[in-house]
This record gives C-alpha cells, sequence and structure tokens, in this order.
C-alpha cells in the first residue's frame, strides 16, 4: 500500500495538536519572523503520526542492518550511552550556569580529557571541535602558530598522501597554507624516497604533515617512524588524522610514535551517533610542544579552591591559545556517550575494540578477495578496499555492486573512494558485527559477482526493491529541490 505523502491529505480546520491558552501576557514577534502565506499542511494526529513513522521505517539506520560504510565506522552504538547522556544532571546543564553549579559536568570533561591523553600518548586534550574535521583545522592552527611562534613565518607547506581523507587538503587550505601531495608505494605506504625528495624541495618552508595511520586503504604505514623522523628533522611537525583510531586502542599509542598533535572522532571510535548531520566531536591531543597552545578553555583543577575531599574544577587558557574554535565548551552530550562507553570497557575492553575489528576486516577480505581484487594484498587493520572489477562482467562497475547490496538488505560500503583505487570498494565490518552477519554479506558480494557474469542487466537497474530506484545522484547534487510541490492538476475539459 502506498501512502499518500502528508500534504496530499491536508484539509483546512484539521489540527494535529492543541496548544494551552497563554498564562502570559502575548508578546508581538519582531517584523520579518512570521508569514502569513506559509502552506503547512493541516492534518490529523494520527495522520502526522503515521507521516513521520513511515519516514523513519523507510530510513536505513545501524539498528536495522548492517552498515559496511568504510572509512566512516558506522558500529553499533549501546544505548546505555543515551540512557547515561539524558539524566537530568548532564541534560539539563547550562553553559552559563556557575562553575560551582556544574562541577559534575565539569569533572566529567577533565576525566574524558586525562582519558583520551591517555589513549593516544599525549600530554593534553582540548574537548571543544566539534567534529573530525574540525579537529584537524584546530590541529593545523596550532601547528602554524606553533612556527609563529618562532619566528618561522615562512613555514608555509603541508604535506598530505594521496590516499588522505579530502578534508585534510580542505583544512591545510583554509589555515591559508598550501597543500603538497606524498604519493604511495606499491605496499600501500607513503614512499620514503618521493618524500625525502618533497622534504629537499621544500627545505625551511615545512609547517608538517598530516597523515592517516591506519591509512584509508586500511593499512598501517610500515615506515611511520621513518616518516615522523624525515618530518621531524626537516623542522615540521606530524598530524594525526585520527580517523582510524578504532584500530589503535590499547595496541599503539600516536604519540608514542611520535605524532605532536591528533585528532578523535567521538562519533566513530567511542562510538557516539554518527550519522544525520552530527551533532559530531573531534577532541584534539597534542605533545608537550603543542599544549600552550590549545584552543580555550580547557578543564583543570583549581588548587586554592580544592581540598582533601573534593578537587574543584575551572576552566582556563593556556598561555599561547589559539583561542576558542567553538561555541561554548564543545558537544557536550557527545563527550557524556563517549565518557560512559570508556569507563563501560576499561582498558582491556577498549583493546579488544581494536582486535575484533581487525580480525573482522581481516575475516571479511579473506571471504571475498578471490573474486573481488584487492589491489594492496597483505594483512588490513580495521577496513580494507577492494575493487569493484570483476573477470567476465566488464561492464560492472563498483556503483552497480553497492546498489545490489541494497536489494540483500545491505547498506553499501564507501564507492571510489580512496580515489588512488579504480572502482574501489572501502568496507568497514567493524568490531559489533558477528560471525554470522559477516558471512551473509560475504555471501551477498559473491552472489552479486555472479549475477554480474550471467545477468548484468540486473545490477545495471539496481535497486529492486528500495522505495526509490536508482536516482541521479549528480543531478539531485547540482539541481536541489528543497521542498515539496504538489503536482500539477489536469486542465479540465
Amino acid at each position: 500500500m502506498i501512502e499518500p505523502l502528508v500534504f496530499e491529505i491536508s484539509r483546512p480546520g484539521r489540527c494535529a495538536a492543541s496548544l494551552p491558552k497563554l498564562d502570559v501576557p502575548p508578546a508581538e514577534l519582531p517584523d520579518g519572523l512570521t508569514r502569513d502565506d506559509l502552506p503547512l499542511p493541516e492534518v490529523s494526529e494520527i495522520d502526522l503520526v503515521r507521516h513521520y513513522l513511515r519516514l523513519s521505517q523507510t530510513n536505513f539506520a545501524i539498528d536495522k542492518g548492517f552498515y559496511p560504510l568504510g572509512s566512516c565506522t558506522m558500529k553499533y552504538n549501546p544505548k546505555i550511552n543515551e540512557d547515561v547522556a539524558r539524566l537530568p544532571g548532564f541534560a539539563h546543564v547550562h553553559p552559563y550556569q556557575d562553575e560551582e553549579t556544574v562541577q559534575g559536568a565539569l569533572a566529567l570533561m577533565y576525566g574524558l580529557q586525562l582519558f583520551l591523553a591517555d589513549i593516544g600518548g599525549f600530554a593534553a586534550v582540548s574537548l571543544q571541535p566539534a567534529a573530525g574535521a574540525h579537529g584537524e583545522l584546530t590541529g593545523v592552527l596550532m601547528m602554524r602558530a606553533y612556527h609563529l611562534d618562532r619566528g618561522e613565518s615562512q613555514r608555509d607547506i603541508i604535506l598530505v598522501p594521496d590516499s588522505a581523507h579530502g578534508t585534510n587538503p580542505a583544512t591545510t587550505s583554509m589555515s591559508g597554507l598550501t597543500v603538497v601531495e606524498a604519493p604511495s608505494d606499491s605496499r600501500g605506504n607513503v614512499d620514503l624516497a618521493a618524500l625525502k625528495a618533497v622534504c629537499a624541495d621544500y627545505r625551511g618552508r615545512l609547517v608538517g604533515m598530516m597523515l592517516t595511520n591506519p591509512n584509508t586503504l586500511g593499512l598501517f604505514d610500515e615506515h611511520v617512524e621513518e616518516i615522523v623522523a624525515l618530518v621531524h628533522d626537516e623542522g615540521g611537525l606530524m598530524y594525526g588524522d585520527g580517523a582510524n583510531m578504532n584500530a589503535l586502542l590499547g595496541v599503539a599509542r600516536p604519540g608514542d610514535l611520535g605524532f605532536d598533535v591528533l585528532h578523535y572522532n567521538l562519533h566513530k571510535t567511542f562510538s557516539t551517533p554518527h550519522g544525520g548531520g552530527g551533532p559530531g566531536s573531534g577532541p584534539v591531543g597534542v605533545g608537550e610542544r603543542l599544549v600552550d597552545f590549545l584552543p580555550a578553555p580547557v578543564v583543570g583543577v583549581d588548587s586554592e579552591r580544592s581540598s582533601d575531599e573534593a578537587l574543584f574544577f575551572t576552566f582556563e587558557t593556556p598561555p599561547k591559545s589559539i583561542g576558542r574554535v567553538k561555541a561554548f565548551h564543545g558537544h557536550f552530550g557527545v563527550m557524556v556517550r563517549a565518557y560512559a562507553y570508556i569507563r563501560m570497557l576499561g582498558s582491556d575492553g577498549l583493546r579488544r575494540v581494536a582486535e575484533y575489528a581487525v580480525l573482522n576486516a581481516n575475516y571479511l577480505k579473506h571471504r571475498v578477495a578471490g573474486v573481488y581484487p584487492v589491489p594492496y594484498d597483505r594483512p588490513c587493520m580495521h577496513e580494507f578496499v577492494c575493487q569493484g572489477r570483476l573477470e567476465g562482467a566488464p561492464d560492472v562497475h563498483a556503483l552497480d555492486i553497492a546498489k545490489r547490496l541494497i536489494d540483500y538488505g545491505f547498506h553499501p560500503p564507501t564507492n571510489y573512494f580512496p580515489l588512488i583505487v579504480p572502482e574501489a570498494l572501502m568496507i568497514e565490518p567493524t568490531e559489533t558485527e558477528s560471525r554470522e552477519t559477516l558471512d551473509a554479506f560475504a555471501d551477498a558480494l559473491l552472489a552479486i559477482a555472479e549475477e554480474a557474469r550471467n545477468e548484468p542487466d540486473l545490477l545495471h537497474g539496481a535497486p529492486h526493491s528500495a522505495p526509490l530506484r536508482r536516482l541521479d545522484e549528480v543531478r539531485a547534487a547540482r539541481s536541489l529541490i528543497l521542498r515539496w510541490e504538489p503536482p500539477e492538476q489536469p486542465a479540465e475539459g
């Protein structure tokens, strides 16, 4: 049954809600905030409830099915985290309250700073950035400020691997710096010889390098210590893109490897909600050289107001801070969820997260590698990249395979990224999926490969069972339709 849209069943006089009578004097709204011609639908309560429930059931979500979106870590979020974040003492605080009235919230933030610093091997952490890309921007701004503080204003180059997230070059440009690309070698690492040549070409101008490790191919760079040493020898700083930190938890600490700054994606590694536009959270951890440049404020301990019975927490401004990068103090509700996740798992549990994430990815890669080419065939970390190029099916592409997966009940993996792999399918199973789910997904991929050879048009027309068939996504992005328009009625007569 195809239900009518809520606009189509609108009739004058119907109302889904009744507002109570005012118990305060009415106030006039400023001009421009109201419209008399806004065509809002008039429907009953049951029609409105059915409309939104129908939309919610149409959406795909991690609570509904497997979501192997590579690089985005779409894993299950324990519901206990949601319960904790909704406790009144957390949910009802306001950033304008006096410090004396929010000591519990500040204690949580201070504890989360310490946890993240310890997990990453850093001296200090700021919780302020609102997302991973925002954490990147914060980190690069601190790197730039560090060099300017030393009187080295000629430094203007950031090295970015060719396998990097697109946010890396965007961050560099927004920071007023220049991107220079570092190529990969045949094993998916940064090419050391090429990196040495680039460093020599820009000697004295290097701000630093942004390195995702494990990288977007799902591979741990085998030369990471040599890369860090080379950049440091040139006077630069190492930025760690922490998007894939879930592969390292309890196993390796970026600070110990020599990274000077790294952002954490709380909405990836630490199991807070991801998708739907946020909110995210991208705290940054820094080594000793950058502690004084952290964005303000950070949470610290006021020794004068502390006692043997209790610490008193307060906001502090580092002496050379780059300033505030986010209104108030970051996305507090996301911090609560991440704190609960860390406390619930403990150090041993966090290590198991990384172990199972790596195990699941390697298992799934092994299941499909004989059919789907794997360009860098060595043990992966938390994700792997294969190609949607199938023997015996020259006209089938990665997009066709991804769309066909929808008919099997799975969300497609990331398509066509990283750019250095043609027809890329980037798959991240995460640690929260069972072997049965992984087997079902692998079986679907293998069945689709067989269909591609025998019935390629079946893939070209996919999906067949989704609420909408294949869309022209390029046209949709370029020709936005942001509101519903009623269908034209045929002329009478």
